[in-house]
């Protein structure tokens, strides 16, 4: 299953929370989730936290999630997406700053999500320069999934890597988005502070380009299949 990640910036003018309001409320309901190859699809809004600037980069992700590469295709040539959520996207988003990903999902920890509102980081990654794909897979996977897994308050783990298509002319914009699931804000500031969280981000340094990881706390919006994410 071919699981999409689409990162995403206000227009021009639109309040961060007006931008997420119209994403989780119209946008999401009224248009994308009636695109009928999409089995899941979830959007993932901001939570500030100190440092992040007047500016991010984006305040929002999407994840979707789509059968195979036939399914993805289909879904871009019908009335929903074309007619629909395509015409839609200019009135609340700098579309220009859109990133998307077509990722593989790898669950190292599958724990169960919490019932409410579900509080995670996505941490967005390019791998160091001179380190192969395959070789960054592989410390991804191995090495650096046993040091995340460790981490105190940590509900559910999972590593989401760039599909090969993306680097058929060149390279992916990004390798990889790592998700770490906490209760709540407070559980992820605490987990923040642990040894087990610093020895992990202290590793992920040695295979990253630091300039290009991007870290966000998100709040979950299940649209579409939460009980299938279970």
């Amino acid at each position: 299953m071919i699981h999409q990640i689409i990162l995403a910036h206000p227009k021009p003018g639109m309040p961060e929370q007006e931008f997420q309001r119209y994403w989780v409320e119209e946008h999401a309901v009224r248009y994308a989730s009636k695109i009928p190859q999409i089995k899941r699809y979830c959007v993932d809004t901001r939570i500030p936290q100190p440092g992040d600037g007047e500016d991010p980069l984006w305040s929002g992700v999407a994840e979707i999630w789509l059968e195979n590469e036939e399914d993805q295709l289909a879904s871009l040539q019908t009335p929903e997406f074309l007619e629909g959520a395509r015409r839609d996207e200019p009135r609340w988003a700098a579309f220009w700053r859109t990133v998307v990903l077509d990722t593989d999902t790898h669950v190292v920890v599958p724990g169960a999500e919490a019932e409410g509102p579900a509080t995670k980081v996505l941490i967005l990654v390019k791998r160091r320069e001179g380190l192969s794909l395959t070789e960054f897979r592989e410390r991804s996977l191995t090495g650096h999934a046993r040091l995340a897994e460790k981490i105190r308050g940590l509900r559910k783990y999972a590593q989401n890597h760039t599909r090969d298509a993306f680097y058929g002319v060149g390279e992916a914009v990004l390798d990889a988005g790592y998700q770490l699931w906490f209760d709540d804000v407070e559980a992820y500031e605490a987990a923040r502070r642990t040894p087990e969280y610093r020895e992990m981000l202290a590793d992920l340094a040695t295979f990253t380009e630091s300039r290009y990881v991007h870290t966000l706390l998100l709040k979950e919006n299940w649209i579409i299949g939460r009980e299938a994410a279970r």
